[in-house]
């Protein structure tokens, strides 16, 4: 199979911006469909997702992530267990502003987040190679971001060190976690339970917003 173009998934996503509610400028489009055309690029060698078909990519990877958009809070982000940049990459381009850390454990795709946000001049990327439980930075995020990271009450066990006081942790989940909310510690409580739409999806989705008890 070849690597898509940049030129194809700007079409793609395009059609996507215009069916839901991503508002990106004509420059976040163009960056976002050169992120696509890399990792499809690099898929081929380094197995860095299953999702491969274009549409799929831009559904599944672009408006999936950016989904999470209006659930950032603060200037320091924390995307844990980043993979090939999700949702970490999205988000930076589209909120470049704030400061985003992509944290993963894995190096050949710590490798490719690195190649790609200094291929797209994203400056307000870092990215860091550790397990989320070893992470020790020197200060707390005011966001710690996880997409199919782990059931919540693992979210919270690995990352719950991670969030500033007053920061939160937020989960990007597919159908309503019943089961994962009733056994979450009772240091932590879902602030907002929240289901999303997503262009190109035809699933459920919902975001978790946690944050510590008084």
């Amino acid at each position: 199979m070849t690597a898509e173009t940049p030129q194809h998934f700007r079409a793609l996503l395009q059609t996507a911006c215009s069916q839901g509610e991503a508002h990106l400028g004509d420059d976040q489009q163009e960056m976002l469909a050169a992120y696509l055309a890399s990792l499809s690029r690099w898929n081929q060698a380094f197995n860095l997702t299953s999702v491969t078909e274009p549409a799929a990519m831009v559904a599944v990877h672009m408006s999936d992530s950016l989904s999470a958009r209006d659930f950032l809070l603060g200037e320091k982000i924390l995307d844990v267990g980043t993979g090939a940049g999700l949702p970490g990459i999205p988000l930076a381009v589209a909120e470049p502003e704030r400061q985003f850390t992509l944290l993963d454990a894995a190096g050949k795709k710590t490798r490719f987040v690195t190649q790609v946000a200094a291929e797209l001049g994203l400056n307000n990327i870092e990215v860091v190679q550790a397990r989320a439980e070893d992470y020790a930075p020197d200060s707390g995020f005011d966001t710690v971001i996880s997409r199919a990271f782990a059931e919540l009450s693992v979210f919270i066990a690995r990352c719950g060190a991670l969030p500033a006081a007053d920061g939160r942790l937020v989960a990007m989940k597919g159908r309503y976690p019943a089961d994962e909310l009733a056994a979450m510690p009772d240091q932590w409580l879902a602030e907002k339970v929240a289901p999303v739409r997503v262009a190109g999806l035809d699933a459920e989705r919902h975001i978790i917003v946690l944050k510590r008890r008084a």
